[in-house]
């Protein structure tokens, strides 16, 4: 016998013969053939759960991919409120550095004023982007976020922290997808109940 892929068995060529030489009498039949058990490919509930959580936030990033420039300004403004931001306001104003939007964030007694930008991309945001940005919210600002359904290059991400200079936030699609679920922003969450079986408790200390 041999496996070709994990639960599944065949006869070989040398099987085949032995068991023709077996029926011909020419070979014994030699001892019981140990029984080989398939293992089980079925999914468990945690599987499929893990399976499901992985394609709806799949399915979700790309629903944020098909929002045009505008919505994903207004989607990223009620994302910022959502996640305790004061008087989040999209800008309409071009020409200014690619701010998209301004808002304050509440530090103990202290609010900062963070402004944001957003990008559609396809492909990863680069450090030129980074630079962009921190310059044209330096002086105003306190702090800078970026949000991209895409992903950031590492030139990008090391530019986003610099000593003396105005820290970026770098938010990019997997990020924003965990945001919405955490705080319920966009998603609706239901509980989901299982059951096991423990009849056998219910004759336990019975004499």
């Amino acid at each position: 016998m041999d496996s070709p892929a994990r639960g599944i068995w065949r006869i070989t060529d040398a099987g085949r013969e032995r068991i023709a030489k077996s029926e011909a009498g020419q070979v014994s039949a030699g001892p019981e053939p140990e029984v080989v058990h398939a293992v089980s490919t079925t999914p468990t509930l945690v599987d499929l759960y893990e399976a499901y959580e992985r394609d709806f936030r799949r399915q979700l990033l790309e629903r944020l991919c098909e929002l045009d420039p505008n919505q994903f300004e207004v989607f990223a403004q009620k994302l910022l409120r959502a996640y305790g931001f004061l008087d989040v306001k999209v800008t309409s104003k071009s020409g200014d550095g690619g701010i998209d939007g301004y808002g304050r964030l509440r530090v103990g007694l202290a609010t900062m004023r963070a402004a944001f930008q957003c990008k559609r991309w396809e492909g990863n945001i680069g450090r030129p982007e980074i630079d962009k940005f921190r310059g044209a919210i330096s002086g105003d600002c306190e702090q800078g976020i970026f949000f991209t359904t895409s992903d950031f290059t590492e030139g990008a991400m090391e530019a986003s922290i610099k000593r003396g200079a105005v820290p970026i936030v770098l938010i990019n699609g997997k990020m924003i997808v965990d945001i919405m679920i955490r705080t319920g922003f966009g998603v609706e969450r239901r509980p989901l109940e299982l059951y096991f079986d423990r009849l056998d408790t219910i004759f336990e200390g019975e004499s």
